[in-house]
C-alpha cells in the first residue's frame, strides 16, 4: 500500500482503534493505571523506533519482552479490562436482548413513575435524620451479580421499607439497595469501589461505591451521607453532590425517560 493508497477498510480500522483507545482512556482516567498506560505507550513508541532503525540485538530483546508483556498487561489491567467488558455488556444489554422474556415484556413505563415519590420521600426524611443511604437503580442491566451479594427481597417499593432497611440498627443498613423493574430487588448488596482520584477526599466509601457501580455498569445511584445528610446522585461515573430532594426527583424523572 502506497502513502496515498487508502482504502475504506483502512479508515474503518483506524476509527475502530481510535475508539477503543478513547474508551480505555475514559476508563482509566483519574486512576493510577493511567500512568502505567502512559509508560506502556512510550515503550511501544521506543520499540517501533528500534525496529525502524534495524537495531537487531535491541529489537530481539524487546520482541521477547513484548511477547511476555501481553500477559503482564492483562495482569496489571485486569480490573480495567473487566470494567470495560461490563460497561459494554451493560450498555448494549446483549444477554437480555434476545431472550424469550423480551418478546413478552411491556415497553411502557408501568408503575416506575409512581414509585419515584417513595424513593424521594425516603431520601428526604433520611437526609434530615442523617441516616446513611445507598440506593442503586438499574437501567438496561439487571445487575444480577451484585443482587446475589445481598439479601433477595423482590418487594414493592415503599417509603417505610426503605427507611426500615437503612435504619442504623438494621443488619442490612451498611449495604446497597438495588431497585430493578419497580421492585426493591435486594438489600445489603456489595458494590465495587471507585478508584477515581478526582473524587473529593472527604467523601467516604459509600460515595465511592455509588460511583464505582456507575463506572462499571449503566446503573444510577443515590447516596445520603450519614455525616451531614447531604444527598448525592451518580450516573455514568459522575456525581452531583449535595442536591435537594426537588433536584433528585427531577433526575429520577429524567432517568425514567431514558429507561423507557
Amino acid at each position: 500500500m502506497t502513502f496515498l493508497d487508502i482504502r475504506l477498510i483502512d479508515i474503518i480500522d483506524i476509527a475502530l482503534v481510535a475508539y477503543l483507545m478513547f474508551r480505555l482512556y475514559k476508563l482509566i482516567k483519574g486512576t493510577v493505571a493511567l500512568n502505567i498506560f502512559a509508560g506502556i505507550f512510550v515503550f511501544i513508541v521506543f520499540w517501533l523506533m528500534i525496529k525502524a532503525l534495524n537495531m537487531e540485538l535491541s529489537s530481539t530483546i524487546l520482541d521477547n519482552f513484548v511477547n511476555v508483556g501481553v500477559l503482564a498487561i492483562i495482569v496489571v489491567f485486569h480490573q480495567e479490562i473487566r470494567r470495560f467488558l461490563l460497561l459494554m455488556g451493560s450498555k448494549y444489554n446483549i444477554a437480555n436482548r434476545f431472550t424469550v422474556d423480551s418478546f413478552f415484556e411491556s415497553k411502557s413505563p408501568g408503575m416506575m413513575r409512581f414509585y419515584i415519590k417513595p424513593v424521594v420521600q425516603a431520601c428526604g426524611e433520611l437526609s434530615k435524620s442523617k441516616t446513611g443511604v445507598l440506593i442503586v437503580i438499574t437501567r438496561r442491566s439487571e445487575l444480577i451479580d451484585f443482587v446475589q451479594t445481598g439479601e433477595l427481597l423482590n418487594a414493592v417499593i415503599s417509603r417505610q421499607l426503605l427507611k426500615s432497611i437503612f435504619y442504623k440498627n438494621s443488619p442490612l443498613h451498611d449495604g446497597a439497595v438495588i431497585i430493578s423493574k419497580s421492585k426493591v430487588k435486594a438489600a445489603g448488596c456489595i458494590l465495587p469501589v471507585s478508584q477515581n482520584m478526582n473524587l473529593p477526599k472527604h467523601l467516604g466509601l459509600r460515595h465511592r461505591a455509588a460511583m464505582g457501580i456507575t463506572e462499571s455498569t449503566d446503573a444510577a445511584s443515590i447516596v445520603v451521607s450519614e455525616e451531614n445528610g447531604r444527598i448525592s446522585f451518580f450516573k455514568g461515573g459522575k456525581g452531583d453532590i449535595n442536591i435537594s430532594v426537588e433536584v433528585l426527583e427531577q433526575k429520577l424523572e429524567q432517568l425514567l425517560k431514558e429507561i423507557t
